[in-house]
């Protein structure tokens, strides 16, 4: 028998393929990386019976990053980065210990089916997979094929049948323009995000945006919302004056007139042609022409135009709404929501997609009644040879649904009915009128027949004033003529709907990628988003698109990105060299880089006007080391240390808050401390400025606090106030938190881990002694009388916080409330500090981790 992996993208979606191909004759069971489960069943395969694995990854397996050394902003140039520096493949999320999981379950198989998404990211996918898993599958005779390939569009089971029957191989070219991509935006990204980053944030303190990025499809989205800035900013209104003419039909009615010349920009002309045709008293008709007219149906969805009308129509943001969506096709109830096709294939059931909506009841009646006349084939439309239009695959309620996902389910269903509808026909009346010389029209359009109106009501024919019955050279009073004077107004802010719009057409990002280009610029703080959706440049946006601008234009046109797009196009076709296209890049941008660099100044004129240097910026808070003058704390992100006086900026811990701390001094440096906090149910270190940017030992990284210093004999440092090994990750100690009194805790240097203890205690202090049992430092405790937990009215206590049973019930395990950046999942752990086997530091043994304690204390995580 037969053993064969079969690998999705997702979990969920692992679970729904394995359930149809089984027919739900599966066994399940979780994965040792625990996100991600392994149903088993038995079946055919190729002829022969076959033990199935199905489990999934959780998207990309890899990401690509430059070596180790090649990401210290201070120690290279970043002009390296564009050939220097050598890349490597890491683990995307090194917690989920992906690679490991997947060749445990791959060991032994013997052939490999992959499920992953059908577009150019889900084939980079396969091969990552393929990477991981085919060093440990069986070593099968040459002539045998082991990779498959599924291709499917949906989570039906049709579609899944189907693909199951004509399996494929995964395709290397998609994969290899993918790798391209992700090899230019890594290395052109960060080449001139850390120049930038680095030379602005060092001379300005408000710029309110931790990292000044550039990305070659981020900036060219943004050069759009600046350009429609800077057209509302230099427009200026003109004044015009247009001629309203009223006709009375009949006695109590009145038919409004539009001016033929439509409008003048001339007061006199405009007065004259007044003039003129206020000596009538009569309108005559000149002509009235009747015609059918037809208002075509919707082309069949694709994913940006779902993104332009959930952001126009539903008020969802691109990213949120490409979240949704993507959930909705792994729940099976749409079709694969990332598509550039507006056209469906001849064999696609189109009616079996209807018949599923025939009982829901905000379109019932219009399904029932298209099934039972017979459909209208959809428009012929652009075929991208990757997936069917965005289709409904199987009937929702709201209920099912709730909120945002109805919302746009019910937008999806809906055009799909439209596509297969008849188109609105409507009959449009033309009366030509005229009064003196002068020429004057109306229209009126009546609805024959409704067609696809029915299900997209907002987009139906606009009720119009009825016009009357006349024939040629009928005459009507004229009822009122008046110059009405109007002024030309600006364009608005673009909407999202518009960018992705300019996108689409110059070439930016592709369906999958232009919602995160947007999401970016917003998160970088260069534009907000306004009321309906409107895309507003702030000031830092404004002047780095005017420095691009003024340095090098093609930094910001979409015109280099649309080419490099084109190329990585070729290279998933196959018509293309992938090293070529990559070095030929990589030669331009690197030029450009080296011009920007030196032309940078230019830029630094236009931030002048906008942003304050940092001597002006920020309020005194601690006192330098070097000068022993105030240092000023610059609020705004990142936030900095910045003494006017050196010249020197000190970056801090982020996503905190920072005070002095008790004006106390760094022994090695006569830096003031200061003290981080994340709130009061979060953690709280002190740290030196200067150590915390120039690490005073070889065991100590940049941006450690003294919780991590190991200075032996500093009264704040890790040496003197280190209780023992964390009870969750393994690098991590726990260290006395000496300014949480009287509400103690001591918390983790490397993860979020804290734990409470000694509550209302007067003192708590690390003893220079250690547990027998466990190598932890001992506790010294003091309480006051009237609140002493302690046994036999005590109020000391000296003994290990894991192993004492006095201590047992007054230590509390607990998760920090938020993260310090450092502690973001998916960042790895940190390097020990080099400290001797078995010890700890300052000298003494290396705590151990109490078993039974341990497992008292996690108990508190479930």
């Amino acid at each position: 028998m037969r053993s064969v992996l079969m690998v999705a993208e997702k979990p969920s979606l692992a679970q729904s393929i394995a359930r149809i191909l089984s027919r739900g004759n599966m066994s399940s069971r979780k994965g040792l990386n625990g996100a991600c489960s392994v149903h088993e069943y038995t079946g055919p395969f190729m002829g022969q019976s076959a033990h199935f694995k199905m489990t999934s990854v959780c998207g990309h397996v890899m990401t690509l990053d430059f070596i180790g050394k090649y990401n210290s902003w201070d120690k290279v140039d970043p002009a390296e980065l564009f050939s220097k520096a050598p890349t490597e493949k890491k683990e995307a999320n090194p917690k989920l210990t992906m690679v490991k999981f997947l060749q445990v379950e791959g060991r032994g198989c013997d052939c490999i089916v992959l499920w992953l998404d059908c577009d150019k990211e889900g084939e980079n996918i396969c091969f990552e997979v393929l990477d991981a898993v085919l060093p440990v599958m069986n070593k099968l005779p040459s002539t045998e094929r082991t990779i498959y390939r599924a291709k499917f569009s949906s989570i039906t089971d049709t579609d899944i049948c189907n693909a199951m029957n004509h399996l494929g191989e995964p395709n290397r070219n998609e994969a290899l323009s993918v790798d391209a991509r992700q090899e230019l935006d890594l290395r052109i990204g960060c080449a001139f995000t850390r120049f930038q980053t680095k030379y602005f944030q060092g001379k300005y303190g408000n710029l309110d945006s931790s990292l000044i990025s550039f990305g070659p499809c981020q900036t060219p989205t943004l050069g759009f919302c600046v350009e429609r800035h800077d057209k509302i900013q230099s427009f200026k209104p003109e004044t015009y004056w247009v001629l309203q003419a009223k006709v009375n039909p009949e006695k109590e009615s009145s038919l409004t007139l539009s001016w033929d010349r439509v409008r003048v920009f001339d007061r006199e002309i405009a007065q004259m042609f007044l003039n003129i045709t206020k000596a009538a008293k009569e309108a005559k008709v000149e002509s009235v022409s009747k015609k059918e007219k037809v208002k075509q149906r919707p082309l069949a969805l694709n994913t940006v135009e779902m993104l332009r009308v959930a952001s126009a129509a539903l008020g969802m943001g691109p990213q949120h709404a490409m979240q949704i969506a993507e959930r909705l096709y792994t729940q099976g109830y749409i079709s694969y929501p990332r598509t550039e096709t507006t056209h469906y294939p001849e064999n696609f059931d189109l009616k079996g997609c209807l018949r599923q909506q025939a009982n829901n009841p905000y379109w019932a009646e219009t399904v029932k009644a298209l099934l039972s006349e017979g459909i209208n084939r959809p428009r012929k439309g652009h075929d991208a040879g990757d997936h069917p239009p965005i289709t409904p695959m199987k009937a929702a309620t709201e209920a099912e649904l709730g909120g945002d996902g109805w919302r746009l389910y019910e937008y999806i269903t809906r055009h799909f009915i439209a596509t297969v509808s008849a188109d609105c026909k409507y009959l449009q009346t033309n009366i030509s009128v005229s009064i003196g010389p002068e020429r004057f029209n109306c229209v009126g359009k009546v609805v024959t027949s409704p067609g696809f109106t029915e299900i997209m009501p907002w987009q139906s024919i606009p009720l119009e004033e009825s016009l009357p019955c006349c024939e040629k050279g009928d005459l009507f009073p004229v009822g009122e003529i008046k110059l009405l004077e109007m002024q030309t107004s600006p364009p608005d802010y673009l909407t999202e709907a518009e960018l992705i719009t300019l996108m689409e057409k110059h070439g930016i990002g592709t369906d999958a990628s232009i919602p995160v280009h947007i999401n970016n610029i917003c998160q970088r703080n260069y534009v907000t988003v306004e009321s309906g959706r409107r895309l507003k440049p702030t000031n830092l946006g404004i002047v780095l698109v005017h420095g691009y601008y003024k340095i090098d234009a093609e930094l910001v046109l979409p015109t280099i990105r649309s080419a490099v797009e084109k190329q990585l196009n070729l290279i998933a076709l196959g018509k293309a060299n992938y090293h070529q296209v990559l070095e030929h890049t990589l030669d331009i941008f690197k030029r450009k880089f080296h011009y920007f660099v030196d032309s940078i100044a230019g830029m630094d004129e236009l931030m002048e006007v906008s942003f304050s240097p940092l001597a002006a910026t920020g309020k005194p808070l601690s006192r330098c080391g070097k000068c022993h003058r105030f240092m000023k704390y610059i609020q705004a992100k990142p936030s900095r240390l910045h003494c006017s006086h050196c010249d020197d900026t000190y970056s801090l811990p982020q996503n905190g808050t920072i005070k002095l701390y008790k004006e106390l001094r760094c022994p090695l440096d006569d830096f003031e401390l200061v003290l981080w906090s994340s709130g009061s149910r979060g953690k709280s270190y002190p740290l030196c400025p200067y150590c915390y940017n120039h690490p005073p030992f070889r065991d100590m990284k940049k941006g450690m606090g003294c919780n991590e210093c190991t200075h032996p004999t500093c009264q704040h440092s890790l040496s003197m106030l280190g209780i023992g090994q964390c009870v969750e990750c393994e690098n991590g100690v726990l260290v006395l938190d000496s300014t949480s009194g009287p509400k103690w805790k001591m918390a983790c240097n490397k993860c979020n881990v804290i734990v409470h203890f000694f509550e209302n205690a007067h003192k708590v202090r690390v003893s220079p002694e250690t547990c027998e049992l466990c190598d932890a430092a001992l506790v010294d405790v003091d309480f006051n009388k009237a609140k002493s937990p302690l046994p036999g009215d005590e109020t000391q206590h000296s003994g290990c916080v894991f192993c004492d049973p006095v201590f047992q019930d007054l230590v509390e395990l607990k998760h920090a409330a938020m993260r310090h950046p450092m502690h973001r999942a998916g960042q790895g752990k940190r390097q020990g500090r080099g400290r001797g086997k078995g010890r700890r530091p300052g000298g003494r043994p290396n705590p151990k981790k109490p078993k039974d304690k341990m497992a008292a204390l996690a108990a508190y995580f479930v």
